[in-house]
């Protein structure tokens, strides 16, 4: 896939605050020209969450007919629900120079990194494993025993760091936003993205 604004992929164990970052981020408005992808799920909405906004609910029947549909440019089962991007909403907001943040597990991450080589990966690790467990209890949103199941898995999410272009260690908010922004703006500079960015001024001066 031919595209001009870059995927951003974002994973971390449940808990370790990508989601509030990615939140922030784009509250914030430190850059322009960045949005963040919508997934599917087939999991229940949870309170405070809104249709379209924080995900798209589906039932898995209809989740499975999309699969079958070639909808998803990656899907995955995690912790019994699916979750999934769709091909086309984000082929369109690359192909417009913008830039695309992807909040997903390490599957899904697997799977565009294969598809499109060009995405920059981005993991996120919460301090210790008490503070993981601290903020997973704090978000009052699962039961003790879906909070101990979260912290289990962390484990095999973390040991997947290493397939992951850059690490972040949530122990700062303010300052673990201040690298995800200078890892977007690095990318930014690289020169193919200039040239894209910069054609008419390029074109001009060597003319």
């Amino acid at each position: 896939m031919k595209t001009f604004g870059t995927i951003f992929i974002i994973s971390a164990p449940s808990g370790a605050g990508k989601s509030s970052l990615i939140k922030k981020f784009l509250e914030s408005k430190y850059l322009d020209n960045i949005y963040s992808s919508i997934s599917y799920t087939t999991r229940e909405i949870r309170n405070g969450e809104i249709e379209g906004v924080h995900y798209h609910f589906v039932s898995k029947k209809k989740f499975k007919n999309l699969i079958n549909k070639n909808f998803f440019l990656e899907y995955a089962k995690v912790f019994k629900n699916f979750y999934g991007t769709s091909l086309n909403s984000l082929k369109k907001l690359l192909k417009q120079g913008i830039d695309v943040f992807l909040d997903i597990d390490w599957q899904g991450a697997k799977e565009i990194k294969k598809k499109i080589p060009s995405s920059k990966s981005i993991f996120i690790l919460p301090p210790s494993k008490k503070d993981l467990y601290k903020r997973l209890k704090k978000r009052n949103r699962d039961k003790r025993n879906i909070i101990l199941n979260r912290l289990k898995n962390s484990s095999k999410e973390i040991s997947h760091l290493y397939e992951y272009d850059y690490l972040i260690i949530n122990d700062n908010f303010k300052k673990s936003l201040k690298a995800i922004k200078n890892i977007i703006l690095s990318n930014r500079l690289l020169i193919n993205h200039q040239i894209f960015k910069n054609f008419k001024l390029i074109k001009s001066l060597l003319f």
